[in-house]
């Protein structure tokens, strides 16, 4: 917790001075009391009431002070706000290598399947945009609300020579610009998830890119997609086809995102889920004087009423 206004918070130092008074009072109560020589006759002209409640009524008393303190310096605490304009941009990776085979069924079908499943478990306030790449990059599906079309269009994904993951990263930021009228100057909360198995084969380079993308404020998350083992025949030829984990680890801490590792379709889908919740909502502080307050009236009232009660007048 914290306050917006901790400079009135000295005024809990006189608290400590409340309760020397009150021990003060005490301590000169029973010198008084004593004054009497006849102690039968003061036990029946005035009786011993519970101490115990003469306590609780200042000590409740005292509690509603100090909450009441508490509330004037403002106390606010954070809150999940959810985020307007969110956008979500999923770039994946058509290369050849995607028809590797140890993510069942193939690579890329995986990859469609877990990416169809995030879109749709997404609140409606999230836009998503759909950006595939190989030896190029291109926007698919621009950011929409639309998530049937951009079912569709992950369905429609084909193979393709090359890797671009440069390229990609660039394309996913002309998306997030092209977003609406004041995207250029107001740009919408964003972030690029990209998934791919290979190393940066062509244009402009992964470096380039976490620059764009760090100036911009859009971390990239990545998904290194597959495993050490996965092979492809390429004209007649069997060729391994390992993920580069090294070059999409960089460009997640590069940007500020973060670099997974999915072998499967199913762990895919939980690193999409996480990431659309931690984009979806702002942490900000909401005062809570409101509710110290209520405490502290509420003790107040309960104070002031016992010792009505016990003591026929206020604490």
């Amino acid at each position: 917790m914290t306050f917006l206004s901790p400079g009135r918070l000295w005024l809990l130092a006189l608290v400590p001075l409340l309760v020397g008074a009150y021990l003060l009072m005490q301590a000169r109560r029973r010198q008084a009391a004593v004054r009497f020589s006849n102690l039968a006759l003061l036990s029946q002209i005035a009786p011993r009431r519970p101490g115990w409640r003469r306590h609780l009524a200042a000590t409740l008393f005292l509690l509603s002070v100090i909450l009441m303190t508490v509330g004037f310096a403002r106390p606010a605490k954070p809150v999940k706000v959810p985020r307007e304009r969110a956008t979500i941009i999923v770039a994946i990776d058509v290369s050849l290598s995607m028809k590797a085979t140890d993510v069942a069924p193939t690579r890329l079908d995986a990859a469609k399947a877990a990416a169809k499943k995030f879109v749709q478990d997404l609140p409606m306030r999230f836009n998503v945009g759909l950006v595939s790449f190989s030896g190029s990059a291109s926007a698919v599906v621009a950011p929409t609300f639309d998530r049937e079309a951009v079912g569709h269009a992950v369905d429609g994904l084909q193979l393709g020579k090359g890797t671009a993951i440069g390229e990609a990263v660039f394309t996913s930021l002309q998306s997030i610009r092209s977003f609406d009228a004041r995207a250029n100057q107001d740009p919408p909360p964003s972030h690029i998830v990209l998934l791919s198995d290979g190393d940066n084969q062509s244009g402009r380079s992964v470096t380039e890119a976490a620059a764009a993308a760090r100036a911009a404020k859009v971390p990239v998350s990545t998904i290194a997609f597959g495993t050490p083992y996965g092979t492809v025949d390429i004209d007649g030829e069997t060729v391994p086809v390992q993920v580069n984990k090294t070059t999409l680890r960089n460009l997640a801490n590069d940007t500020s995102g973060k670099a997974y590792e999915a072998q499967a379709g199913s762990e895919l889908s939980e690193v999409y889920r996480h990431i659309g919740s931690s984009l979806g909502y702002r942490i900000e502080r909401q005062e809570a004087a409101s509710q110290y307050i209520f405490g502290a009236l509420l003790l107040a009232l309960t104070a002031g009423g016992l010792s009505l009660v016990w003591f026929q007048r206020l604490p």
